[in-house]
């Protein structure tokens, strides 16, 4: 049997990215169907552009909100299946992520700010 903490983690990941990357491939097959029904309802005078837009903008938001709701799901599962060492290191990890991300973020903002600047 596997020791969980370790390799089971691989196969436990595995298994959620797989459900996961399904779930996310059925919400965009929805919304692109919806997004071509919407669009030959309109050619068929059906509803108006208008109608449309707001019908399509409505999928994308729902879908947008279905996938967030999947992603803190498996990470939510992800996270039961840790230790809290596991967990601890995980965050930490995340953290560190999170900093260099948002160093990289303001670096990029600070540029464009110069050059906007420069180009005034």
């Amino acid at each position: 049997m596997a020791d969980n903490r370790n390799g089971g983690f691989e196969v436990i990941g595995d298994g959620f990215k797989n459900v996961f990357l399904a779930g996310l491939g059925a919400l965009s097959l929805g919304a692109e169907k919806g997004k071509e029904l919407v669009d030959v309802l309109v050619k068929q005078g059906e509803i108006s552009f208008e109608q449309g837009k707001e019908i399509n903008s409505e999928l994308q938001r729902r879908a947008a909100a279905a996938a967030e709701t999947a992603r803190d799901a498996a990470l939510e599962a992800r996270m039961k299946a840790m230790s809290a060492d596991e967990r601890d290191a995980f965050a930490a990890k995340v953290a560190e992520l999170a900093k260099r991300q948002n160093a990289e973020t303001e670096e990029i903002t600070v540029e464009v700010e110069e050059v906007v600047e420069d180009a005034v």
